[in-house]
C-alpha cells in the first residue's frame, strides 16, 4: 500500500491522498486501509518513515565504505545525502509540508533528525577536535546548512554536483582539526 501511497504523491500531489485514494489505488478495501493507517496522518507519516529510512540506510553503507580520511567521509556523506534526494524525487518536500504542524510528526521528524545527527556525528568525531557537544550543534548546523542546499538543487538554482561538492566541504570545514 506504501507504494501505492507513493504514486499518488508522485502522480498527483500530497493533497491527493487521501485513504479512500489509496485504497482505490492499491485495490483494497476502505476498511483495511483504515485499519492498517487509521488515519491520513498515519499514512503519512508511514510514508516519511519509509523515506527517512532509506536516506539513513544509504547514509549507513556509504559510510561502511569509507576510507579513514576526513575528505573521503565528507564527500561520501555529500553524495549519500544529494543521491538520495535525487533518488527519491519531490515526494519527501511533500509529504513533509503536508504534515506541518501536527504533533506527532515533529515528533518523529526530530528522532529521525536524532538518528541521522548521531551517525554523522560517529563518522566524523575521529577528524575532529571538538568536544561532543560542540561537534553535535556542529552536525545540527551542516544537516541544516544541506537541506538549505537540497532546496536551491530542488529549485533548479544550483546542480547536484554543485551542491555535493558545496556541502562536502562544509563538512570539512566544520570539523576539521
Amino acid at each position: 500500500m506504501l507504494d501505492a501511497a507513493m504514486a499518488i504523491v508522485r502522480e498527483e500531489g500530497a493533497d491527493a491522498l487521501s485513504l479512500v485514494t489509496l485504497a482505490a489505488k492499491a485495490g483494497v478495501s476502505r476498511p483495511v486501509a483504515y485499519d492498517h493507517f487509521s488515519t491520513r496522518a498515519g499514512l503519512l507519516l508511514a510514508l516519511f518513515q519509509r523515506l527517512e529510512d532509506q536516506y539513513v540506510q544509504v547514509l549507513r553503507n556509504a559510510l561502511g565504505t569509507s576510507p579513514h580520511e576526513l575528505g573521503a567521509t565528507a564527500d561520501l556523506m555529500s553524495k549519500a545525502y544529494f543521491n538520495c534526494l535525487a533518488n527519491l524525487g519531490p515526494e519527501a518536500p511533500a509529504i513533509s509540508a503536508a504534515l506541518k504542524g501536527s504533533e506527532e510528526m515533529a515528533a518523529r521528524q526530530r528522532a529521525m533528525l536524532d538518528e541521522y545527527i548521531e551517525i554523522m556525528c560517529l563518522a566524523l568525531q575521529p577528524f575532529s577536535s571538538l568536544a561532543e557537544g560542540d561537534l553535535r550543534l556542529t552536525c545540527v548546523g551542516l544537516l541544516g546548512a544541506a537541506e538549505a542546499i537540497a532546496r536551491e538543487q530542488q529549485d533548479g538554482r544550483i546542480a547536484e554536483t554543485n551542491a555535493i561538492d558545496v556541502f562536502s566541504s562544509l563538512v570539512a570545514k566544520s570539523v576539521g582539526v
